[in-house]
């Protein structure tokens, strides 16, 4: 499939999910609409004020775009700009991003400014530029796949935003709590395209964005600008163990530490190891929850996702202050 032209007159369809970030939605949404308004930019905003129906507003701005030439526009954080992407993702349309998260890396990593005006901005002379998506049992995900220990961790931090604000250091004291429970290992088989391999572990965790790998320390971080996803296993420890793995992560310095294993991979198959383990499992994909059956297809997607890149990228680097991966 050939780029999609935008040009001047390419006109935006912006799906705007009214609860991320912590900015008034009505600030947002008119932070947006004066940055384009004042450019003489065709555009129409689509508001969610309910998180369930992102999907199908989604869709709705999908069809549109389709039928006027236009480009689709996700704002909200990595988990709604997945939800977009999602259905954008072989369509055509050319995607665009406005940030609104507290950790945006899918934006950080592309370039794209933080500030709501300054990414509205952005996107009025962006360039068209291919970016690998990562699929798991064909659900796409922008930044991370996992299952076991990471998704309870990003349930409990959901939990802790709710009580006490969205926020890094919510986000690590969530975290903190989440490391020092016991958990329950999995027991999985890895089917690799070089070989096979069974394991107990508290968690998988598959990244596809550089600066989230770059941030806890992982050497195969480059790998997912080249046809890769970076896969991270953990080797069954104990609480202190786990908080040691915890500051490493916090440090940068995950790679190093004795009971992490990593490594590149553009298609691997998870597996039950024990013929009587269930069928289905809980998995996040960019921060949102849910359940995939057995076995779980992990791999780079075979069509690219069209962004609309900054001409010029804002490149705001990776933060290593002690806050737990977000998606």
């Amino acid at each position: 499939m050939s780029l999609p032209v935008v040009d001047a007159a390419t006109p935006f369809f912006i799906v705007l999910n009214a609860g991320s970030g912590k900015r008034d939605a009505s600030e947002t949404r008119a932070a947006i609409e004066t940055v384009l308004g004042e450019a003489g930019r065709t555009h129409e905003v689509f508001e969610v004020k309910d998180a369930s129906r992102l999907q199908e507003t989604a869709r709705s701005a999908l069809g549109k775009a389709r039928e006027r030439g236009g480009a689709v526009v996700a704002a909200g954080g990595d988990g709604s700009l997945n939800a977009v992407a999602r259905l954008v993702l072989g369509s055509g349309c050319a995607f665009g991003v406005v940030p609104l998260g507290t950790f945006n890396y899918f934006a950080r990593t592309h370039g794209i400014p933080t500030d709501t005006a300054d990414a509205a901005r952005s996107l009025l002379d962006a360039v068209v530029r291919p970016v690998q998506t990562g699929l798991i049992n064909d659900r796409l995900f922008l930044v991370n796949a996992s299952l076991g220990l990471y998704p309870q961790l990003l349930e409990d931090r959901e939990g802790y935003k709710q009580r006490f604000g969205r926020s890094r250091g919510v986000a690590f004291i969530a975290g903190l709590v989440s490391v020092l429970r016991e958990h329950r290992q999995l027991r999985i088989r890895l089917d690799r395209p070089d070989g096979a391999r069974s394991i107990r572990t508290p968690t998988l965790f598959v990244g596809n964005n550089r600066l989230q790998l770059e941030q806890i320390g992982i050497d195969e971080a480059a790998m997912v600008e080249h046809g890769h996803l970076a896969a991270i296993t953990l080797r069954p420890v104990g609480w202190l163990s786990m908080l040691g793995l915890l500051v490493s992560g916090a440090l940068g310095r995950l790679g190093d530490a004795d009971n992490v294993f990593s490594f590149g991979v553009d298609r691997m198959t998870v597996r039950q190891a024990l013929p009587y383990g269930p069928k289905r499992v809980k998995v996040a994909t960019d921060g949102e929850i849910v359940w995939l059956k057995m076995p779980l297809e992990l791999r780079v997607s075979p069509e690219p996702l069209y962004l609309l890149a900054p001409r010029s990228p804002v490149y705001e680097g990776a933060r290593a202050d002690g806050a737990a991966p977000d998606s």
